[in-house]
């Protein structure tokens, strides 16, 4: 099970190579992410901004159904605990509190830095670029 953040997402539908091999890998089942209410809620945010996805490869409509595919594929996990890793980005923590609920053994994410400052460490979980999982999947 593996957390895909947002950056990962949109990399994807910009064509971003790695991101979208992460998003391919999560549709054909080699990848199995997993997705909670609060990251959902990001999600349709940050797919809403036009301005984002500014010279992107999909139009909005494509964009939806991708979204709309990508979710479908998802392990729906609710979070119960809150336990507050204390990002730098305090709208991060979700994302580790999802990862943890779902024992997740990645959060893929382009923001690795703010990851890596959390003060609360789950030694199972490891944060990942999507070039670093992808290294890791063919080792």
């Amino acid at each position: 099970m593996i957390v895909v953040d947002t950056n990962v997402f949109v990399g994807a539908c910009m064509g971003t190579g790695a991101s979208a091999q992460i998003v391919q890998h999560c549709l054909t089942g080699r990848l199995h992410p997993a997705m909670g209410s609060a990251l959902f809620l990001e999600f349709e945010d940050v797919m809403g901004r036009d301005a984002l996805f500014e010279g992107c490869r999909l139009g909005p409509g494509q964009r939806e159904e991708l979204l709309d595919i990508f979710l479908a594929h998802c392990k729906w996990v609710k979070t119960y605990f809150s336990w507050r890793p204390n990002l730098r980005d305090e709208g991060d923590n979700h994302v580790v509190e999802l990862a943890v609920a779902c024992a997740a053994s990645h959060i893929v994410t382009w923001n690795t830095r703010d990851f890596s400052a959390m003060e609360l460490r789950f030694p199972l979980l490891r944060v990942r670029t999507p070039p670093a999982l992808l290294k890791e999947l063919t080792a």
